[in-house]
């Protein structure tokens, strides 16, 4: 077996971990399914992750960074405001679209975490990192197009995290039809509402 650095072995079991969780489920994966998954030893995986608590949060962490990805390169500045906010919703609501398995487990982690005390802080730590990533964002959005809040940019990105989380589990339940896109225009409409007319001091 090839040596390689431990960051891109986490990395690689991270995504294993993934891949067993959606399959099986969070409460049925075994440390011995995502070695071998990963095609490694089970020593290998002790020596990368010395809990399951440090697994559970590497897998949040990296199913979050695979949304901010796609958003954060879509989010390059466009002709209007509007066209800009639509691109940042359009690329996250893709990737529900394509990768809806991967969307259900961040669900299932939540309720892993919040039904076991031991693991009750990653449910928390989820959530702060989906407010933390919607944060970055915004200051990207700001900076590349300077743009004034008329909100707080921390009660804007929760608001965003509670919003885009609802809508995906609205999706997972109900399934696709014809209404989203012009909901994702609606919640365009409403954000692009909340920059300033002038600009002033960032809250």
């Amino acid at each position: 077996m090839a040596r390689m650095p431990s960051a891109e072995r986490r990395r690689q079991l991270t995504e294993a971990a993934i891949r067993v969780m959606t399959r099986d489920g969070v409460d049925r994966t075994t440390t011995r399914a995502i070695a071998t998954e990963a095609d490694v030893s089970l020593s290998v995986f002790h020596y990368c992750f010395d809990s399951k608590q440090a697994l559970v949060e590497s897998v949040i962490t990296t199913i979050t960074d695979h949304s901010v990805t796609v958003v954060r390169q879509a989010l390059r500045p466009r002709s209007t405001l509007e066209g800009t906010v639509r691109a940042g919703f359009q690329a996250y609501w893709d990737h529900v679209l394509a990768h809806p398995d991967e969307h259900m487990l961040t669900y299932e982690l939540t309720q892993y975490a919040l039904r076991r005390p031991e693991f009750a802080h990653l449910a928390r730590r989820q959530y702060e990192l989906y407010g933390d990533a919607y944060a970055q964002l915004i200051d990207q959005l700001c900076r590349s197009m300077d743009l004034r809040l008329r909100v707080p940019v921390s009660v804007l990105a929760r608001y965003l995290a509670a919003m885009t989380d609802g809508l995906t589990l609205n999706y997972l339940v109900l399934g696709e039809d014809s209404g989203w896109s012009d909901i994702l225009d609606t919640v365009t409409a409403h954000i692009v509402g909340l920059v300033a007319e002038d600009p002033g001091p960032r809250p």
